[in-house]
Parts: C-alpha cells; structure tokens; sequence
C-alpha cells in the first residue's frame, strides 16, 4: 500500500492548479470534484479532469479523484466517464460523505460494470457516517484508506469552528482510527483550513500523527512541507522498523513461524503491518527528498 503522508486537494475545474499538482511534494494528488467545484461548473469540471489526466499521470505519488457525493445528480456520470476515458491512470476515487456499506456497494457496482480496477476511499465527514464507520470499514473489498473530514462533520454535528482544539475532536478521531486498523486500511486525517496558521497545522498533525494516522489531507502547496515532516519517521523509528521486518522474515524461513523475539519483545503479524507501514512513510520521505535535489 502506498505512503498518503501528505495528501493535496487541488480543484478539478482549475486547468492551472492541474498542471502545478504534478510537481508538487504530495505523496497523493487529489483532484476534486466535490466541493471545491461549483454546481454549475461541475460537468465542465469532469471534462477538464478527464482532459488532462488523458494526457498523462503526475510523474510521482497516488493519484486519486473526489467524486460528487452520492445524494447528487453528478456522481453516477462522475464515476462512469473517469474510468471509461482515463480509468488506468487513477489509483482511487474518493467517495465523499459516506453514511454506511451500502453506498460503497453502489459505487463497486458501477465500478464491476465497466471491468475497473480502480480503489476506494471513504470519506467519514456526518454523524450517520461516524456512527457506522465500522461498517463501512468493511463496507468494500476495494477500500484501502478512511479519511476523517472536519468541514461537513462540524456541520452535521452543529459545531461553528470545525477548527477549535483538536482534542474536542478525540471520539471523532478514535472512532475512525480503530475502524480503519481494524479492517487493515490506512487512517488519514482531514484538512487543516487556515493555510495561514502554520503552527496550528504542526500541532493538529502532530496530535493525529501521535494518535497512529498515517497522513493528513492540505488544501494548499504551502502545508506539504509541515504535513510531510511529521508524518516521516525519524531514523530510530525507521530502523526499529526493518529490524522487526527482518526478524519476521529469518522466523518465517525457520520453520514458517509467525512470531520472533526481537529485544525482548514478541512481534507478530501486527508487528509486521505496523512496521511495513513505517517504512512506506519512510520510503516516501526519502523518495521526496531526492526529487527536490
């Protein structure tokens, strides 16, 4: 599973911040054809999605599309026109406001129709979401990553500043963290609005990267940076990391065990995803950091 340490909204009916994406140092691009389109830009907005990604990939990271939610009359012909004109170059799609299993099995119906390969994520951003999010941990075989948004959930849940301490948000956070270990997904954190307040992304992204997410959604170029260090792994996490990796392998070419004794400690099967975890964001950082030499 690839590293989503940073992951960079960028709207999908904006020609220039489309072609800027590609360069940029995200380990994900998410193109959006959500929320940041208007409605009555939204088919002219696919069109130029579908333009563009027809004329290649980013040359690094993930790449995935926000389609519209699916109490809209745009994600069917969202979904159906991604993968018929530019499906082999799109990782996921984002399926926003997701309230249960049922409306991922919507969406991999649709995908079965036309062959796809394509994965999932869901976005748990209501109430109805965050009190199913179990279920829709488990809701599809193409799901590999829960998002927790902040904007529509503070909305459903009448909070006015879906910004305050990031700890008044900890059940939210939990919630969707053990959903998504639990099924063996990635947990990515939500969007971080005031692009300005650099201090409060470290520390909002520090609070969930302490949590155990493996990354956090920016909705500008200026917060990859912060995002990006705190989600990498320092040195001495890292090496814990493929020494676990390397003793699970020398136990399971010695009579196939599942178990070692590394420093005293038992590892496992857990150990092992943990750890592999921790050396994609690790991965990552050091692919980012021979691309801006």
């Amino acid at each position: 599973m690839s590293a989503r340490r940073s992951c960079l909204s960028v709207p999908g009916s904006s020609e220039k911040m489309l072609a800027k994406a590609g360069g940029l140092q995200a380990d994900e691009i998410v193109i959006d054809l959500e929320d940041s389109v208007a409605a009555g830009a939204k088919v002219e907005a696919r069109e130029l999605v579908c333009r563009v990604l027809a004329e290649g990939r980013p040359s690094r990271g993930v790449l995935a599309v926000r389609v519209n939610a699916l109490d809209s009359p745009w994600w069917r012909d969202d979904v159906a026109e991604l993968v018929d004109r530019v499906g082999p170059v799109i990782d996921s799609l984002v399926v926003p406001k997701v309230e249960g299993a049922a409306d991922l099995q919507e969406i991999d119906r649709l995908l079965d129709e036309r062959g796809a390969t394509i994965g999932i994520q869901a976005l748990v951003e209501t109430a109805a979401g965050l009190l199913r999010v179990g279920e829709i941990a488990t809701g599809s075989q193409r799901l590999d990553a829960l998002i927790l948004g902040y904007a529509d959930m503070a909305a459903s849940l009448g909070r006015t500043n879906p910004e305050e301490a990031s700890e008044r948000w900890l059940y939210a956070q939990e919630a969707v963290l053990v959903a998504a270990r639990a099924a063996g997904l990635q947990a990515i954190d939500g969007p971080y609005l005031a692009i300005a307040d650099e201090e409060g992304l470290r520390r909002w992204a520090e609070h969930v990267r302490g949590l155990g997410y493996d990354g956090k959604w920016a909705v500008h170029p200026s917060q990859l940076a912060v995002i990006n260090e705190t989600f990498t792994p320092g040195d001495d996490e890292l090496e814990r990391a493929k020494a676990i990796l390397a003793a699970l392998a020398r136990a399971e070419g010695d009579g196939g065990r599942g178990a070692a004794e590394l420093d005293g400690e038992m590892i496992d099967e857990a150990s092992r995803k943990q750890a592999e975890q921790v050396v994609a964001r690790g991965g990552a950082g050091m692919t980012a950091e021979r691309a801006s030499r």
